[in-house]
């Protein structure tokens, strides 16, 4: 999420990446500790905490194997990984960190990277910026002598971190700092805020004071000016304990040589002289990341590639239009093909395109046996298709028994090589086989709640196949399966993390586990088009596994789930449709009704979304405490830190009182929004007003209305959407697909040139490299897709040229100044 500046210009940014393993990690305290070092990693914006791994057992060399991916719904410094050591009896102790520039993400962006563990010292942990002014005056004192004061107002700041998950009590110290000497002065505290507004103003004595004279008539002398510099440091008040360090910034006083007035945000910097240790000693940490930002421009601009790439399904061939170009220019980058489906998906065009280059596919390919089995621009679309699109279909299907295989922690290894000392392999293959029965009759008996439009794909599949391949009865199943089993069930069973169905990677031996029932699955999804017998395992212990199944039922069994996804036959539905948990996780609830306010007034819970409705309970599988209907919820917004002092705090209104929530950090509070936004825009009782803060005192603190029941005094978030489940942006995606195309400038001119060398050369096509990269069927068609494509994209490179002119002034708080440290 990201606000909106005046021109109607969103950044927005998003980190995907993996946390892939550490090495060497040094000792935390005492001798000998590598030897029970319990690990686990933590991602940071700034200070704030917004991703943790699990628990990786004793290892001074674990693997974490942790993907992530989150939406950044505000501007942040820095990145931060942090490797701590996991304590029963006391905090959690540091092993060290990496830390990584905003500025520097795009060097280490798409590869992974070894980076060498850092120490934690509490003076480097700082985030926020603080607003300046200074200026010089002149005085003249009672006995004629002449001399410099420097005034130093400290304005406010902007983005402290929380302390000990609430907001800090900070205040300021400011001094003026020389070989010497050292003046400091200090401001008021502020109590529990991150935002906080000192309008304090300091004066000091620059020059010593010197008797009257021409020469020395208001001048700073020079070397006095190149050796003050004003030094600014934040602080948290804590009353009883020591105070803690939350940055500082240092501005040299000779800027003020040109201009008598300086006026400027600066970044708050760590301490420079904090401790200093061998990051050698600490080990390493492997990364894989991709931060990405898109500035979004207004939706008119993006209407001419919108609708360029909306025609795609249309063009005759399907490979002289936009979309196919773009798959074909970008084919080495699998995410290149994402923005395109999502936008085709909300516009409704996604089955046509897919079904334009299946066939496209189909007429390349020689036989039966190879349907699909390429990664081609036909099933990279259908995956991520399937992924988007059927993403609560695999929750209702696979989470109960993917929960039930990964807590129930049963061991199936059935390969002799890998047993255990004790193990029986004969109760192993026991629980295996009973696993695979579970997650085989889940997905056979799935078919009502396979979303329409994977229906509406695997028809036209089947369709296609049967027409490419008219003499094979087998085909139309083998065209479904491939992707069905093959490519969604079975991927989600091998790594249900990346499908949403578990928090984390699992442990070694349940992933083991999941390999072993995700290999039964595809084999068994290939059984319906009879494409692979028993005899076809390499591994025995596999084919004696198989022995176990009745063939004959099992291929039953597929090909009626096959027909039931793929055919025109209307499927048997209850009308009821299935709860889905849309999110969950634990939050800080404020109870409802109290007048007082106070720590006694939010409480943990654990709050729950599903399709259904909202609730929340004392702890996770516990009794529901309070539920709402989400039919019943009026609106969904954030709410002003200033109502209860704290952060990341959101509102959900409904029939009754609302309800607050503060969610564990920025990404959490976007994510509680965009799940429950979505969910509940379309009920008849939404709201077009909220009130962004609380009632108390006898009053809305944001409006002063004194009515509880007066109207809201902002205009709600806007959500029109065309379908419910799929919450795409697509200003967004059309910028994404502007990006890749830039990024392939040269590819497109190449394309290009390939188009006009067939066009006017009408004899036998040579064979050149670059020409033989791409799908070109008609030339001229294609030449002139390409040509309205370089178009539009030069108009909206002009766009972004023009607002990265107006970018924000050195200094201003969009851009603020880095500062000296110490």
């Amino acid at each position: 999420m990201a606000e909106e500046d005046d021109a109607g210009i969103r950044i927005l940014q998003s980190l995907r990446g993996k946390i892939c393993e550490a090495k060497n990690l040094g000792p935390v305290s005492g001798p000998n500790r590598q030897r029970d070092l319990c690990t686990f990693c933590t991602i940071s914006l700034d200070q704030e905490e917004v991703f943790r791994t699990k628990v990786f057992d004793k290892s001074v060399s674990p693997f974490y194997g942790e993907d992530f991916y989150f939406e950044i719904p505000r501007p942040f410094q820095c990145l931060s990984f942090y490797v701590y050591a996991k304590s029963v009896f006391q905090r959690d102790l540091p092993v060290g960190k990496v830390s990584i520039r905003k500025d520097d993400l795009c060097k280490y962006s798409g590869k992974e990277h070894w980076f060498s563990l850092h120490p934690v010292d509490p003076n480097s942990e700082v985030q926020g910026k603080v607003h300046l002014e200074m200026r010089l005056n002149e005085v003249i004192t009672d006995n004629g002598s002449v001399g410099q004061h420097l005034l130093v107002r400290i304005i406010e700041c902007q983005g402290l971190p929380l302390i000990s998950g609430q907001n800090c009590d900070p205040y300021a110290t400011v001094s003026l700092v020389g070989p010497a000497r050292s003046d400091q002065k200090k401001t008021k505290v502020k109590k529990k805020t991150s935002n906080p507004q000192f309008e304090e103003t300091f004066f000091f004595e620059v020059t010593r004071s010197s008797s009257y004279s021409k020469k020395s008539h208001f001048q700073v002398e020079e070397e006095d000016i190149e050796k003050l510099e004003i030094k600014v440091d934040l602080w948290n008040n804590e009353n009883l304990a020591q105070d803690v360090f939350l940055g500082e910034t240092r501005v040299p006083v000779k800027i003020l040589q040109n201009d008598r007035v300086h006026r400027a945000w600066y970044l708050l910097q760590p301490k420079g002289n904090g401790s200093k240790s061998k990051s050698d000693d600490l080990g390493s940490l492997r990364l894989k990341l991709t931060y990405i930002e898109d500035t979004v421009l207004p939706s008119a601009y993006y209407t001419p590639l919108c609708n360029l790439l909306l025609k795609s399904p249309d063009v005759k061939p399907i490979s002289a239009s936009a979309a196919h170009i773009l798959g074909d220019i970008c084919r080495e980058r699998y995410e290149a093909v994402l923005p395109t489906v999502r936008l085709l998906l909300h516009h409704n065009r996604c089955v046509p395109f897919v079904s334009a280059v299946a066939a496209l596919e189909l007429d390349n390919t020689q036989e039966a046996n190879t349907i699909f089995r390429g990664n081609s621009l036909a099933t990279r679309c259908i995956d991520d298709m399937m992924k988007i699109v059927g993403k609560n279909y695999l929750a209702v299907t696979l989470k109960p028994v993917i929960d039930e295989i990964c807590e129930s922690n049963k061991t199936c290894e059935i390969d002799p090589v890998k047993l255990k000392e004790g193990d029986n392999v004969e109760v192993n293959k026991e629980n295996l086989q009973g696993y695979v029965q579970k997650v085989f009759s889940s997905i056979t008996q799935s078919s009502s709640s396979c979303p329409p439009l994977m229906c509406d794909v695997f028809r036209s599949l089947r369709h296609l196949a049967c027409k490419r391949f008219p003499a094979d009865p087998h085909v139309q199943y083998s065209a479904v399966s491939s992707f069905v089993f093959l490519r969604f069930f079975a991927v989600a069973v091998l790594t249900p993390h990346s499908f949403q169905l578990r928090s984390h990677h699992p442990d070694p031996e349940i992933s083991r586990t999941l390999t072993l029932i995700s290999k039964t699955i595809q084999t068994l999804g290939s059984w319906g088009s009879l494409s692979k017998k028993l005899s076809s395992f390499k591994e025995t212990y596999m084919y004696d596994f198989f022995k176990s199944f009745q063939e004959d039922k099992c291929i039953e069994k597929v090909k009626k789930f096959l027909d039931e996804i793929s055919s025109n036959v209307s499927k048997e539905s209850s009308g009821l449709e299935d709860a889905v948990v849309l999110k969950e996780g634990e939050v800080q609830k404020r109870a409802q009704g109290r007048k007082r306010l106070g720590k006694k007034n939010f409480k943990k819970r654990w709050l729950r979304v599903t399709n259904r409705e909202l609730s929340y309970h004392k702890h996770k599988g516990k009794e529901a405490l309070c539920i709402i209907n989400v039919k019943n919820i009026q609106a969904v917004e954030k709410l002003d830190e200033s109502a209860f002092n704290r952060k990341n705090m959101f509102q959900v209104v409904h029939s009754e009182k609302p309800l607050y929530v503060q969610a564990g950090n920025c990404v959490e509070a976007s994510e509680w929004l965009e799940v429950l936004g979505p969910v509940s825009r379309c009920n008849e009782g939404r709201l077009s007003t909220f009130h962004p803060s609380n009632y108390s005192s006898g009053a809305w603190q944001c409006c002063k209305s004194q009515s509880s029941n007066a109207p809201g005094c902002k205009p709600c978030t806007t959500t029109v959407l065309a379908n419910l489940q799929l919450d795409i942006d697509c200003d967004r995606e059309t910028e994404r697909i502007f990006s890749l195309l830039s990024v392939n400038d040269t590819k497109l001119q190449n394309m290009e040139d390939a188009c006009a060398s067939m066009a006017v050369y009408q004899g036998p096509q040579r064979e050149q490299e670059d020409y033989s990269k791409f799908t070109i069927q008609e030339p001229k068609e294609t030449f002139q897709t390409l040509k309205q494509l370089r178009n539009i994209m030069e108009e909206l490179q002009r766009q972004h040229n023009i607002r990265r002119d107006a970018t924000a002034q050195y200094g201003s708080l969009d851009n603020p100044i880095v500062g000296k440290t110490s």
